[in-house]
């Protein structure tokens, strides 16, 4: 006896558009997560008061590029890894020579989009030279002799009398800086990895209802 056997549609071309529609649905959940991942990240960054312009060095992408894949995964990471990591870790900064860390005042101002000047920067862009005075209990002090603008900067005085000329404080001076921990990036990151399984799920059955 012949027992012939025929399926329809053809079973190679199901398991391949099962595949296929695997892939996609790994891709989209491996996208998705990545942008909730940064967007969760950059949410703590500005929460903490730590600028948007930090927030916005949180980038992500999902990979392969341009193709679907089981094996489809997200990275996130950051352009100024070592102060995200600073602020999520807790770490005691200390200056690169061996010296002090000089942490600008008030008067001191900002530089170029709002950037903070080292004492260099600072007498380059304002004329002005610093003068050291140290303090025994006290942290030492970067000192200018000017007066304050309305907006509370030192400047130079043009006053040939000397009125309103003061000894500005512009920098303080400390041997170190200990950051608290101001972030927790790792349980952000954790919940959206437990969501991948549902993630994919619900990406394959939206696709099925698509079709």
């Amino acid at each position: 006896m012949r027992v012939k056997l025929n399926v329809s549609p053809d079973l190679a071309v199901v398991m391949a558009r099962e595949v296929a529609a695997g892939e996609k649905a790994v891709k989209r959940a491996a996208i998705g997560a990545g942008r909730d991942l940064k967007t969760a990240w950059r949410r703590q960054i500005t929460g903490a008061g730590l600028g948007r312009r930090l927030a916005n060095s949180i980038r992500e992408q999902a990979y392969p590029k341009g193709q679907n894949s089981l094996n489809a995964a997200a990275y996130v990471w950051s352009n100024a890894p070592e102060i995200v990591n600073a602020h999520d870790k807790g770490a005691t900064i200390k200056s690169d020579a061996g010296f002090f860390l000089a942490i600008p005042t008030e008067a001191a101002g900002r530089g170029l989009r709002g950037a903070r000047l080292t004492p260099g920067e600072w007498e380059q862009r304002r004329g002005m030279s610093l003068r050291f005075i140290y303090r025994r209990n006290a942290p030492s002090l970067l000192v200018a002799e000017g007066r304050l603008s309305s907006k509370g900067r030192a400047v130079q005085s043009r006053s040939k009398t000397g009125r309103g000329k003061a000894t500005v404080p512009i920098f303080i001076l400390v041997p170190q800086v200990k950051l608290k921990k101001r972030l927790d990036l790792d349980r952000a990151a954790e919940r959206v990895q437990n969501e991948m399984p549902g993630r994919i799920v619900d990406a394959w059955v939206s696709d099925r209802v698509g079709d």
